[in-house]
């Protein structure tokens, strides 16, 4: 029978410099790499490959070099190679088409659109290297007014439940299962030690990641796995899952495969069975039915814990999230269409959803316009590259932001979007002992660390560009930011003046 699908990607190896070493099969869970014992040479089954960069970086002689197939890519502008090969995947298994990460497709990222104002003569920069520059972010409901007591110089008001940030970044949801325990302690341990914290996903909290509770984010998805009173008292905050950038109006599913015992005790399910989270909340079908589950989460842990609200960016989003802040949420979180994901129905993930940077801003002015910006803060996710990124997205309106790819790469993660196969060569997104072992968590949250550390010196310098020293001044000054290449549609959702604009 003849195979209409062609490999995506070629195994080029360079024989002079090949010494035969079998490095690159006894690394690759995919079995591309074997050796042909006949004729004494290292092969490749290509129709495996997918271009996880493990066996290129491991080779000792720099032998292999993995390129895309350009006969894969007819050239054609409307029958791509991507869609053919697609076609011949789904009419040889009937299946739906699963893919892993970000909304590849070439939409605008307004982020490359924007630039940031800086200081000169008559507001003079901030030198972050010989002045204070704040950095750190409080978390959850505000009161409109504070009452004084002048006498014991103390706050009589009530304050709600907060939760301290020491930078203005947060690891996405990610659940055990979809990733290896490693992966998520790496995250855990780095969260620690940056003053942040980390999100659980859907899949509970792992006994062993218990004594990171103080800088976890305890999650309660449609399929309620794990949850239980001690699992939400064992967190920091408790974040309910509406919806997923990558995949807004679909639920979550685990392959059986991946739920060993662990998974399993963890998940609280049977070992070996699919663990399906429902599209929707069986139990929220409307605002009023999201207020009482904010309040019994709330009453479940005695009014101790600030409540956040997930969902994806929408094209009603702003309105969602106003309803959303007078159900009581302490904090929204909005996923932008190109966050991350273990796994995801490519045409979901790449046609549905709205960018995150218009959905902000549209939040953050709703909110502002009702009178209710104080009531929560908003957390925006989907897809966080650098430090300017960030910057950006806090004068567009955002408090802190979820980064979720960004650490993944710094443990190792290349992008390769086969999440879906549970094979991942740098023992991230799988549950195979063997390969779990290949990611060790103190590398790995080290070097997360490093990179949110550097990511902090660079906000700082471009506060001090701006002549700002506390992040908190810079949230919502949309007077930071000027367009470039947006028409004015996009400037006025955006709410900011295109360069060179007169303010």
């Amino acid at each position: 029978m003849i195979d209409y699908i062609l490999p995506e990607y070629k195994v080029d190896r360079d024989f002079t410099r090949c010494v035969g070493c079998q490095a690159c099969e006894r690394q690759c869970s995919n079995k591309v790499h074997y050796k042909d014992f006949d004729l004494d040479v290292m092969k490749a089954h290509e129709e495996n490959c997918v271009n996880c960069q493990r066996c290129v970086l491991i080779c000792p002689t720099h032998a292999i070099t993995i390129k895309r197939n350009d006969q894969a890519q007819p050239t054609s502008n409307n029958w791509t190679g991507e869609y053919i090969q697609d076609i011949a995947r789904q009419a040889e298994s009937g299946a739906v088409l699963l893919t892993g990460m970000g909304n590849p497709r070439p939409y605008p990222i307004y982020w490359d659109h924007m630039v940031l104002n800086a200081s000169q003569v008559t507001n003079p920069s901030i030198d972050p290297l010989r002045e204070p520059m704040e950095t750190r972010v409080i978390l959850g409901s505000k009161p409109q007014k504070l009452e004084i007591d002048e006498k014991k110089r103390t706050i009589k008001t009530p304050m709600p439940p907060s939760r301290q940030l020491d930078v203005p970044v947060m690891f996405s949801a990610m659940s055990f299962g979809s990733i290896s325990l490693n992966a998520q302690k790496s995250m855990a341990m780095a969260a620690r030690e940056l003053g942040t914290f980390f999100n659980t996903g859907e899949g509970g909290l792992h006994k062993d990641l218990r004594e990171y509770g103080d800088n976890a984010i305890v999650q309660v998805a449609s399929g309620r796995f794990g949850v239980d009173q001690d699992y939400l008292n064992a967190g920091s905050i408790i974040e309910i899952k509406i919806g997923q950038g990558a995949k807004p109006g679909i639920g979550g599913h685990l392959p059986g495969e991946k739920v060993n015992e662990e998974v399993s005790t963890t998940r609280m399910i049977p070992e070996g069975t699919d663990a399906i989270s429902p599209a929707p909340h069986h139990d929220i079908y409307s605002i009023e039915d999201l207020r009482q589950l904010i309040y019994a989460l709330k009453e479940a842990t005695r009014y101790e814990k600030p409540v956040s609200v997930k969902i994806a960016a929408v094209h009603n989003v702003a309105a969602i999230a106003s309803g959303m802040a007078r159900a009581g949420a302490d904090i929204i979180v909005i996923d932008g269409f190109r966050g991350g994901t273990g796994a995801a129905p490519t045409r979901i993930r790449d046609n549905v959803g709205i960018p995150i940077e218009l959905a902000l801003a549209s939040v953050d002015q709703r909110l502002r316009d009702e009178g209710i910006r104080n009531t929560v803060s908003l957390v925006p996710a989907g897809s966080f590259r650098c430090s300017s990124d960030i910057v950006k997205a806090i004068a567009l309106g955002a408090d802190a932001v979820y980064c979720g790819s960004a650490p993944l790469i710094a443990m190792g993660c290349h992008m390769c979007q086969s999440c879906t196969k549970g094979t991942c060569n740098w023992g991230i997104a799988t549950q195979d002992p063997v390969l779990t072992r290949r990611l060790n968590p103190e590398i790995a949250s080290e070097r997360i660390v490093k990179l949110m550390t550097a990511w902090n010196h660079e906000i700082q310098e471009m506060l001090g560009g701006m002549g700002i020293n506390a992040i908190e001044s810079l949230r919502g000054n949309r007077l930071a930011l000027r367009g470039v290449g947006l028409n004015e549609k996009e400037l006025e959702v955006l709410g900011i003046k295109y360069a060179g604009e007169v303010m």
